[in-house]
């Protein structure tokens, strides 16, 4: 029997990628809903075809309230709930290790993070810090819910344990790099935004949370970006290009390697610090109109 896992992929216009996502979720759970926000090409007949429940739900704006929104409204009935995005699948590996594992068993475990692997213009990454990464995918139903937050939103959690597998789930996005590029123009300004809103807390209750709730891992991953923006603008894309393309060997991975630490070490970096400074241009630096800058943009 599989495992009392319910999972849940947010969508819109992914029928490139739904019926892997589904296919693959359905073999560690026993239930699989997609939420659609809008989809205007085959994604909800893939996902039905491939054995998903399809829910329609309207975009709030991010990914953190979306799912919060599944977790307070949608009538889900397992000890487990397991989130994937549309471009994600699991390896078999995993598959069998959450089929077989006796954490989700044990009532003191109330999550469990996943390493994460990534492909990158149809090629593996196997060097950098592509494999590095490990995330909370796998939690025990009413432990864990996302903090309101513009980036790196993660789940936090309450009530229990959090437990390691080792084998991995995969981000594997096969559209063109054009994709890559138009989803980074908007991630750089959220950001920015991000960052201002930290350095000149102008509301802190919107980016706080419960740092014990979070894990090690994610703590030590803002701690690292504190202190990223410690550095100098541009030159820190640059050294950080660096440590990820030559200190931790991501040339090995060859033309992929080189266009993933490039494209997102170095130039989306770059372009968050012109967002920046663009908005301090803008605003004269000054708080208040920093501020309404950033309520405009629907962004505070």
């Amino acid at each position: 029997m599989k495992p009392d896992i319910t999972a849940i992929i947010l969508t819109k216009d992914e029928d490139i990628h739904i019926a892997r996502s589904v296919e693959s979720a359905m073999k560690v759970a026993r239930r699989v809903i997609v939420v659609d926000s809008g989809s205007t090409d085959s994604t909800r007949d893939i996902a039905c075809g491939a054995g998903a429940e399809v829910v329609e739900m309207p975009w709030p704006g991010n990914q953190a309230a979306q799912f919060n929104r599944v977790l307070d409204t949608l009538p889900i009935d397992s000890q487990w709930i397991l989130r994937l995005d549309a471009d994600e699948w699991l390896s078999e590996g995993l598959i069998n290790e959450i089929n077989q594992s006796s954490a989700l068993n044990d009532p003191d475990v109330a999550a469990i993070r996943l390493p994460l692997g990534r492909y990158f213009l149809g090629k593996r990454l196997r060097f950098g810090i592509a494999n590095s990464i490990r995330i909370i995918r796998l939690f025990r139903k009413g432990h864990g819910r996302y903090a309101p937050r513009l980036m790196d939103e993660h789940l936090e959690i309450s009530g229990g344990k959090i437990v390691d597998f080792k084998d991995r789930f995969f981000d594997d996005n096969r559209r063109p790099l054009s994709y890559f590029i138009a989803k980074h123009n908007v991630y750089a300004l959220r950001e920015a935004a991000n960052h201002l809103i930290n350095h000149y807390g102008l509301t802190p209750s919107q980016i706080a949370d419960d740092s014990s709730a979070l894990g090690s891992a994610v703590q030590s991953k803002r701690r690292q970006k504190s202190l990223y923006y410690r550095l100098p603008p541009y030159w820190r894309a640059a050294a950080y290009f660096g440590y990820r393309y030559f200190l931790r060997l991501g040339f090995i991975d060859g033309r992929a390697g080189f266009l993933w630490d490039f494209m997102q070490g170095w130039w989306y970096r770059n372009l968050v610090d012109a967002t920046i400074s663009e908005i301090l241009s803008a605003t004269d630096s000054r708080p208040e109109a920093i501020s309404q800058y950033l309520r405009d943009r629907n962004l505070l």
